[in-house]
């Protein structure tokens, strides 16, 4: 069974269902259901509503393209509770932000020391910046 880092943890991939494209999802599926967003794709393009989703997968096609951050973000504050995985081709080094713009898994095209990777998750203490993790900015928390 597959590896990947999820809510700060090394674990199991236990998703068993397919993972569908947007435009395959119908718009009151009978079960929870799987979606994965490639960039070009956003929020917007899921036909159902959000609580029928199970898991999001966000596809990085190169570590360079920031479109997926957005998504994350635009996702969890659309109300989005569930799982949102990283997937593709984005670096270790990304991963604290990944976080802050509401990720929650991650699954790396590449094999990767995944333990190694958890510490990535708090390369900060601190965040000048508001996110989805932290909606008030440092000035405003001091």
């Amino acid at each position: 069974m597959p590896k990947l880092i999820k809510d700060g943890r090394v674990v199991d991939d236990q998703w068993q269902g397919e993972i569908l494209q947007p435009e395959q999802i119908p718009e009151s599926p009978a079960a929870p259901v799987a979606v994965q967003l490639e960039p070009g794709q956003g929020p917007a393009t899921i036909p159902c509503a959000l609580s029928n989703l199970g898991l999001v997968t966000i596809f990085f096609p190169a570590f360079t393209d920031g479109r997926c951050f957005s998504y994350a973000r635009e996702l969890r504050e659309s109300g989005y509770t569930g799982e949102i995985r990283a997937t593709g081709h984005f670096i270790r080094d990304q991963l604290f932000y990944l976080q802050r713009c509401g990720f929650n898994a991650f699954q790396f095209a590449e094999e990767v020391d995944l333990d190694a990777c958890l510490a990535s998750l708090s390369d900060f203490s601190e965040s000048y910046q508001a996110a989805v993790d932290q909606p008030e900015p440092l000035f405003l928390r001091r």
